[in-house]
């Protein structure tokens, strides 16, 4: 196509009805379409980005190549579309302060007032068009967060407004809304999405689609009724029913025809039609299981999944490629201790501690891989849960009673994990950690190597510590092996424990890298060896 066009998402009623999944499964079916496309997070947060923000506070950040820390419906964005995304598909309300108060500041406005409208809504303009202006894509889809009616959300419903008015058919507007039911009356009751969609009117918008979230089937008088009262044809009034699994709704927006209607309304002459054969091959691998698999995933977190979302989706994509259910058990790592642990972890077929910050939980990470030590479990560390893998050895094998990483304990005898050298004269604490993709060399007589079947990967990093390498002979004369690399730095990314059927940590994120297309090869094998623990414990 000739010109970028661009889809906007925005929500309505309530939060979290699935305007991230909604995008990319329509994402999904253009691509597969033919279409070059990419997705988009607007969030209406002061906060530059969330890499300061707590997990229980808005769920994981998620990581891109070129080092963003951004919003998680990223990560829904790149499993559906196997896309990378970058820093310019997250953009929030503080970043577009920033630069217009930047601009205001080197007198780039000539001395104008600096006023929501046109300059704040000028920068979101500019920051939704930069994908599109790169020419890489046919559609750029932009997700809107929050509700329509949301004060901090009204700045970006103007920006929409202004380009549907300046772009004519080049723009479209997709609204996700609730239609609950009410068991009382036995009832769906479309008044909500009335109510919002008058919303949205009020603001100069009118939506071209119409989603609707629902627990139960739309008949053809409810989907007239919700056309009729909000201005669009009953074929742009889409059903989105409650399905067994994320995974399900391409092909649920499929049925319902989402992207051929929006093809029509932005007058794109429609190709093939969409190939979804290996994504099927997938959903029934995954519904079809042979076998089901237990695997602890240990952290601090676990009260809020979302707050481990890459991971638990990697699993499932692991799970799909062993054809195996991996059912995942959250295990609160305070709730741990040398009393607790057996029976907690006794039936357990692998064991993952995960990625975090702070002291918080770490005696019951450290004892959990203990365990998994002692007892031949499959144990898989990830940033963090490496570094307390370092700590248990060092401990416990070693014998260096006092060794810790200097996160935890700045005076520790034995620093086996320390600060990296370019991160102590770091102060401010948002986006200084050593982020995004970073190369790593693998040895070749290693597990890891055998597993990703190259000797160079690149795999994303979120952290500030690392291996002391101060340590690194007496670890690997003791059987705990830096297996992974990072040359120009002298970093040791992976370690596994030799004589054990499958110990490996590592000190990036693999989890950010898995896709239903290209489940992480880290994943998929840790699955299977949990597999094989599980018969032979059988």
């Amino acid at each position: 196509m000739a010109e970028t066009k661009y889809i906007f998402t925005t929500g309505g009623v309530a939060s979290s009805l699935g305007k991230g999944i909604i995008s990319s499964s329509l994402a999904k079916l253009l691509i597969a379409r033919g279409f070059r496309v990419t997705i988009q997070k607007l969030d209406p947060y002061i906060n530059i980005d969330p890499g300061t923000l707590n997990p229980y506070e808005h769920g994981e950040c998620y990581v891109t190549d070129d080092g963003a820390e951004t919003d998680l419906d990223l990560g829904h964005y790149e499993r559906f579309t196997n896309e990378p995304t970058s820093q310019a598909n997250n953009v929030t309300t503080g970043r577009i302060y920033q630069a217009v108060i930047d601009k205001e500041r080197r007198g780039d406005y000539l001395g104008e007032t600096v006023q929501v409208i046109p300059h704040i809504t000028d920068e979101i303009k500019h920051r939704i068009q930069i994908l599109g202006n790169s020419r890489k894509f046919d559609f750029v889809i932009t997700e809107i967060g929050g509700t329509v009616g949301d004060i901090e959300s009204l700045p970006y419903i103007e920006a929409v407004r202004q380009m549907k008015w300046e772009f004519g058919n080049r723009c479209l507007v997709i609204h996700l809304t609730l239609v609950p039911f009410l068991a009382s009356s036995g009832e769906l009751k479309t008044k909500p999405t009335q109510h919002s969609v008058k919303t949205l009117l009020e603001s100069g918008v009118q939506p071209d689609i119409i989603v609707c979230r629902t627990e139960k089937h739309l008949n053809q008088a409810l989907r007239n009724k919700i056309a009729l009262f909000c201005n669009v044809t009953p074929s742009a009034v889409i059903e989105s029913i409650d399905v067994e699994t994320i995974y399900d709704v391409p092909m649920l927006m499929r049925d319902e025809k989402l992207d051929q209607v929006v093809l029509e309304k932005m007058q794109v002459p429609i190709r093939k039609e969409p190939d979804l054969i290996k994504w099927e091959e997938f959903l029934f691998r995954l519904k079809h299981p042979v076998g089901e698999v237990k695997i602890g995933l240990v952290g601090k977190y676990v009260e809020l999944k979302d707050s481990y979302k890459s991971i638990l989706e990697a699993f499932i994509h692991a799970g799909a490629a062993n054809q195996y259910k991996v059912h995942v058990r959250m295990i609160h790592s305070e709730s741990i201790n040398e009393s607790s642990v057996n029976k907690l972890l006794a039936d357990l077929d692998g064991i993952l501690v995960a990625p975090g910050f702070g002291e918080r939980g770490i005696d019951g990470k450290i004892c959990s891989i203990k365990y998994a030590r002692e007892n031949n479990v499959p144990f898989l560390g990830i940033c963090l849960g490496m570094q307390c893998a370092v700590v248990e050895f060092g401990r416990n094998v070693l014998g260096l009673k006092d060794a810790h990483s200097t996160e935890m304990n700045a005076s520790t005898s034995y620093p086996v994990i320390d600060i990296m050298a370019d991160q102590k004269s770091v102060s401010n604490k948002g986006g200084t950690m050593r982020l995004g993709s970073y190369p790593c060399s693998i040895r070749k007589d290693s597990l890891a190597y055998k597993i990703y079947g190259i000797a160079e990967i690149r795999e994303r990093h979120r952290h500030r510590y690392e291996f002391n390498n101060a340590y690194l002979e007496q670890f690997e004369k003791a059987g705990m092996l830096p297996v992974g690399i990072n040359k120009t730095d002298n970093l040791v990314e992976m370690i596994e424990l030799q004589g054990h059927p499958w110990f490996l940590a590592v000190q990036f994120h693999p989890e950010y890298r898995s896709t239903v297309a290209n489940p992480h090869p880290l994943f998929v094998n840790f699955v299977a060896a949990a597999i094989t623990h599980l018969k032979k414990r059988q």
